[in-house]
């Protein structure tokens, strides 16, 4: 009989796979030491925000998204307030995220050296994204994520209409195409700190430079996997976020993740999506006229004065 052996696999994929749950560890260990002066506090996750981490988490493994989502359905709770919300997004999505890639670094194949450097172009425009978004007062991230809600409607609303590009058959980038999606991965890891979720944007990337559409999967997940932890320091460490509700969506996040990819074997159908199109829209347009009836509020005030 022959031995079986750990290493079956190329090294690399392994090496990555150990990496996240390395990165899994430290997060719960840093993360648990912030929670507990939290709870002391008296600060604890309520059963809709664990709700919406179901919720969102198993869309989210299904390829629709979590970020928009859960903007959408916290807003609409009045649950997290907005200057807290793409810190708590990043906090509260990243275990989901980290189990995610996970899953489909496993089971999904793309070349090795692709995989590495696009995810450190994430990781690099996450850690640059968040230093900047945990220093933006209230309004400038109500109107940034109102903008971000608005680009992933219209990533959403590409793929219902099928104006995506097809894609080709590649499971590598080299040369030219590696510089502009490592550029692009950079772009979007800095984009997912003010609230635009990266799953959407790397499929349209990934199909544009020739790859087959499904290495979107492995590069999304793994890219977000350790991405998310580096810009969810930078929000924990500036109190930036609300821990009650990220810890909502981590807890029943998880089992989200897990239910999804044993049980659902295909994206949920296009009424789900064109709904979720609906509500991200309005909440889109909402924030972005909460921050200027704000600045309005705030002019008169000042002429009052």
């Amino acid at each position: 009989m022959p031995q079986i052996s750990f290493f079956q696999e190329p090294i690399p994929k392994q090496l990555i796979l150990v990496l996240l749950v390395v990165i899994a560890i430290v997060f719960i260990v840093a993360w648990g030491i912030s929670l507990r002066r939290k709870f002391q506090q008296g600060i604890a996750p309520t059963p809709f925000q664990m709700l919406v981490g179901f919720i969102t988490d198993f869309l989210d493994t299904l390829g629709v998204g979590s970020f928009a989502t859960t903007t959408a359905l916290f807003r609409a709770g009045q649950s997290v307030k907005d200057d807290d919300l793409p810190g708590t997004l990043n906090v509260g999505h990243t275990l989901p995220t980290i189990l995610q890639a996970l899953i489909y670094i496993s089971v999904i194949g793309i070349d090795l050296w692709t995989l590495w450097l696009l995810i450190g172009a994430s990781v690099v425009g996450s850690y640059v994204g968040a230093t900047l978004v945990t220093k933006l007062p209230k309004r400038a991230i109500q109107i940034g994520m109102g903008v971000a809600l608005l680009i992933a409607v219209t990533f959403l609303l590409m793929k219902l209409l099928e104006s995506n590009p097809k894609g080709g058959t590649d499971l590598e980038l080299t040369g030219t195409k590696l510089a502009i999606g490592m550029v692009g991965n950079f772009v979007f890891g800095a984009m997912m700190t003010i609230g635009v979720g990266a799953y959407a944007p790397i499929m349209i990337m990934v199909s544009l430079l020739g790859m087959d559409p499904k290495a979107a999967f492995p590069l999304m997940m793994g890219s977000c996997a350790f991405l998310m932890p580096v810009a969810s320091y930078r929000f924990v460490k500036a109190d930036r976020y609300d821990a009650g509700a990220a810890l909502g969506l981590t807890l029943l996040g998880i089992p989200g993740v897990i239910i999804a990819a044993a049980i659902v074997k295909e994206l949920p159908g296009t009424i789900v999506q064109w709904l979720v199109v609906a509500v991200v829209s309005f909440t889109a347009c909402s924030m972005i006229y909460s921050a200027f009836r704000t600045q309005k509020t705030s002019s008169g005030s000042s002429e009052k004065t």
